[in-house]
Formats: structure tokens, C-alpha cells, sequence
């Protein structure tokens, strides 16, 4: 958007203003009213609040439904918080689009009148919850037993139904139309962006409307970053592995640990994303790590990805034609790790239960599987020729100006 000329304002905390500023975008900073704000607004404390809901740990997805209660709870402070903040802001900012990325709906963006693009950072199954497909959240594979997708959903629907009835009173009595049962948004006032690669996405088994529109990727673009293989595994043998559980399942130090143990028996190489808590274990001599690394340019360099199932890193993965263990631990990353499965980009294993010997033998069949490796490296010649993010800007544009042609 800053390239075609427009102006383009982020409301963020402290934390993201001076990284958003390295790449020349304005920001409105969101006020602090008290010690819940912070807490939901932290990446770290966020951690340690899902870890402590439950949501972070061994339990099978359809054992954590339970804890949707407490995500609940949490999610209804932060969408109050995000709702006063915007109240007080748009009237001052005026913008003739609102670009969101929520799980619920705010209802000052709704009664500002403003049309509004929802962009998705989370699965299709997340987004629009149907019939035809598994249910989000749920790691059920499309091709599976549709009576343990009824099953999940009913579990999902007795824990939330009272959350649901309690967050659809604050809707209406802020003014705003109620929301369809047991969904927190009204989704067809948006126009809907997500990304999710064509060769994994559910086009095949439900078609969405006109309003979603799909790309395969929100690929960043990390500037003035560079880097190379560290000299400490340069001159080792072995292919190099990059293992990441992103931003918020490593906080579980001790299952970190436990993989790193197991990994440290392997004759390759790795590259380790450590998390927050990095000073609390210590990675192995075929290893190197930082609490964070430039994925972007750590992926063009290695042979196999190990990941919890982000979406950032499944998308960026595909992008460079990388193998996957996708090693879910909760929401969605449930469903990516299954449908690369599926789909024959990778393997799915049980981050917290999976042997010695399941997590070194999967690291030598994708290393070795040439058919895998010839697909990958098709779709990504697809994605990187298509480069259909470069229409996004465009896509917006024609939205305001055109919404009834997005919006029935």
C-alpha cells in the first residue's frame, strides 16, 4: 500500500512501534488502562497465558476443547480492550479502510460505517467453519470419518455455547446486529484476505464467496537482514535442518528440551528458532540457535523445515519448496500439519509423544524422497512466478470503491 502511494497508519503497542518504524510506516500508539491490556498485548505473557489455559502442552486437540472457555475469557478482554482503543481512534484518524486481523469482531469497526478488510493470519478451517469440511482447530483430515468431525464439533459447541451467548450481548448492546450462533464475527460485512498455498487449500471439498479471496502466501520481506551459516556448523557434515515451534510453543522449555535431545542424535545440521525463553536449555554441538532468526532468509538455504504447523512458516516453507515435520501443539496448526500430510508435502508427528526413533527416521524419508522433493520444488516455481501478492493493493482499492461488488 505505502508503495502505490497511500497512507497507511498501524495502531500497535510499544513493542511494534520501533519495528514498524524501520520500514517507514506511521503508527498510533494504543493506550495502556491496566495490567490486563499488557498482558494480552505481550507476546511473552501471551505465551505463559495459553500455556497456563492448557492449550500449550500433551493433550490431543479434541482433549483441549475444554480450554476454549479460558481462550474465551481472554479473547472477550482483548476485543473490549481493541474495541474502546478503536472508538477513541477512528474518529480522530478518519480512514477511508480498516485493515484487521482478529479472531472476533469489534464493534467500532462496525458501526464506523468504514468498509473493512478482515485479513486472515489463521487455516481456511478457522476462517468459515462448514459442513462439507473437518472442523477448525480440530487436526481431523478431510478425507477421515465425518462422525469425529460431528463429534468435535458438538464438544466444541457445549463449552462455548454460553461464551458465545455472553460475547453476542456485548455485540448487540454496543449497538451492532447479533452475530450467527456460536460465531463471533459477521462475516459477511468484510471483505475477506487470507493466505493458504492452492495445492493445500479445501477448493476441492467447498467453494467460498465472492467476499474471500485466497493467496498463497503473505511472504515478508525482511530488508537490510542477511545471513549465513554459522561457522560453528559451515564446515560439519550433514544436511541443514531448521527447526522453529515459532513464538509461543517453545515457551514449554521442557518438551524444547526434549526434542533437542533427540535432535542432537541426528549426523545433520540445525538451525534452531529458540523463543523466549532461550537461556533455559542448551542446544546440542550439530545445533545453532538465537531467541529469533530471519526465517525468511534461513529457509532459501536449508534442506528440511521442522515446525510447529504456523501458517507463517507452512506458507514461507512452500514458498521455497521445503519439506515439512509438522509437529503441531495447538489451534491451528492442527489442521496445517495434517493437510501437509495429506496432501504428501510432509509428515505430521505428535510434538510431544512421537519417539526417538519416529522423529530421526521422518527427517531421513523426507531428506531422501526425490518424488517430494521434485513437487515441492513445482509448486514452488508456481508461487514464486505468480507473485500474486503484488495484487493486494489493487484488490483493496477496487473494495472501497467498489464494496457491493465484494458484499451482497
Amino acid at each position: 500500500m505505502l508503495a502505490d502511494g497511500h497512507r497507511v497508519l498501524f495502531t500497535v503497542n510499544d513493542v511494534w512501534r520501533p519495528k514498524l518504524a524501520a520500514y517507514g510506516i506511521e503508527t498510533v500508539e494504543l493506550a495502556k488502562t491496566n495490567p490486563t491490556d499488557d498482558a494480552v498485548l505481550d507476546m511473552d505473557r501471551s505465551a505463559h497465558f495459553i500455556m497456563s489455559f492448557g492449550k500449550i502442552g500433551g493433550a490431543s486437540a479434541i482433549e483441549k476443547i475444554p480450554f476454549e472457555a479460558n481462550t474465551a475469557e481472554f479473547l472477550t478482554k482483548y476485543t473490549q480492550y481493541m474495541d474502546t482503543q478503536l472508538a477513541r481512534l477512528l474518529p480522530a484518524i478518519r480512514p477511508d479502510v480498516i485493515v484487521v486481523d482478529q479472531f472476533w469482531t469489534l464493534p467500532a469497526v462496525e458501526l464506523s460505517g468504514i468498509p473493512c478488510v478482515w485479513v486472515w493470519s489463521f487455516g481456511p478451517l478457522m476462517m468459515v467453519d462448514d459442513e462439507r469440511t473437518p472442523p477448525g482447530e480440530s487436526g481431523l483430515s478431510a478425507t477421515g470419518d465425518p462422525r469425529l468431525w460431528h463429534e468435535f464439533r458438538q464438544l466444541f459447541r457445549d463449552v462455548m455455547i454460553e461464551k458465545w451467548r455472553a460475547f453476542n450481548d456485548w455485540v448487540v448492546g454496543r449497538g451492532c446486529k447479533p452475530l450467527p450462533e456460536l460465531c463471533f464475527r459477521n462475516p459477511s460485512r468484510y471483505l475477506h484476505i487470507y493466505d493458504y498455498p492452492l495445492e493445500l487449500g479445501y477448493q476441492d471439498i467447498r467453494s467460498l464467496g465472492h467476499n474471500y479471496v485466497r493467496f498463497d502466501h503473505f511472504k515478508r520481506t525482511e530488508r537490510d537482514l542477511t545471513f549465513a551459516v554459522p561457522p560453528v556448523l559451515a564446515d560439519k557434515p550433514g544436511k541443514l535442518i531448521y527447526f522453529s515451534f515459532g513464538s509461543l510453543c517453545p515457551v514449554d522449555v521442557a518438551n524444547m528440551r526434549r526434542l533437542v535431545a533427540i535432535l542432537a542424535k541426528s549426523p545433520h545440521r540445525f538451525i534452531v528458532s529458540m523463543g523466549p525463553k532461550h537461556k533455559e536449555y542448551t542446544l546440542a554441538d550439530n545445533m545453532w540457535g538465537a531467541e529469533s532468526v530471519p526465517q525468511i532468509r534461513v529457509l532459501s538455504l536449508v534442506d528440511l523445515v521442522i515446525t510447529h504447523g504456523g501458517i507463517n512458516t507452512v506458507t514461507e516453507s512452500l514458498y521455497f519448496g521445503r519439506p515439512m515435520i509438522a509437529m503441531p501443539v495447538f489451534g491451528e496448526q492442527y489442521d496445517n500439519a495434517q493437510r501437509l500430510h495429506d496432501k504428501g508435502f510432509g509428515l505430521r508427528l505428535d510434538a510431544y509423544k512421537c519417539s526417538e526413533e519416529e522423529l530421526l527416521a521422518a527427517i531421513e524419508t523426507l531428506l531422501n524422497d526425490l518424488l517430494m522433493a521434485e513437487r515441492l520444488a513445482k509448486v514452488s516455481r508456481r508461487i514464486q512466478t505468480d507473485n500474486s501478492l503484488a495484487k493486494v493493493s489493487q484488490l483493496i482499492e477496487d473494495f472501497v470503491q467498489n464494496p457491493r461488488k465484494y458484499i451482497d
